[in-house]
């Protein structure tokens, strides 16, 4: 639990099955605003049933993990670890992601330093995420937490009918981040 820049109370938690309307809501937001976010369809309840119900089992088996961001009980953000799989799992994957309204107040650095504390348990050395190319904002937190550039893919999005450059980037976690 903390406050955010904007003076609100964020609750950081593990997502549970009563989080499915809100969860739907979450990403059909994110589509309608044009996020820049990988996803571009608006998702059906089936879909989302099926996407949580994997994701829970999944956080239950430890294969992954995943946060969301809560405030006035409802999710404003969510942010998923989970590694590769064989001699790549040492690097896991990142994916982060904040409702309009939420950005720009220190939620979603704050989502990130708190999922990153189950890195290690997970095996994952490495944290690699990637972010469409225009997304300054976005590059410039992950930088200041210590997300290095590292390449990208040229027009690997294309976004609002643009083609844009997809860049990656990669944090060492330190081992003593485990919780």
């Amino acid at each position: 639990k903390f406050t955010d820049r904007k003076g609100r109370e964020v609750i950081l938690r593990t997502p549970r099955w009563s989080d499915l309307d809100d969860m739907l809501d979450f990403v059909n937001s994110l589509v309608e605003e044009e996020a820049m976010i990988a996803v571009d369809t608006k998702k059906t309840r089936n879909e989302e049933i099926e996407w949580v119900a994997n994701n829970l089992k999944r956080l239950e088996k430890d294969e992954h993990m995943c946060i969301v961001a809560e405030v006035d009980d409802h999710m404003v953000g969510s942010t998923e670890i989970g590694p590769r799989f064989g001699r790549l799992k040492h690097y896991g994957t990142l994916g982060i992601s904040l409702k309009a309204g939420y950005r720009e107040a220190g939620i979603g650095q704050e989502m990130m330093k708190e999922i990153e504390k189950y890195a290690p348990r997970l095996g994952i050395e490495y944290l690699a995420l990637e972010v469409i190319g225009t997304n300054e904002r976005a590059i410039h937190v992950y930088e200041k937490i210590g997300y290095k550039p590292i390449g990208a893919y040229p027009d690997g999005v294309k976004y609002k009918g643009d083609y844009v450059d997809s860049v990656h980037m990669v944090k060492k976690i330190k081992k003593t981040q485990e919780t």
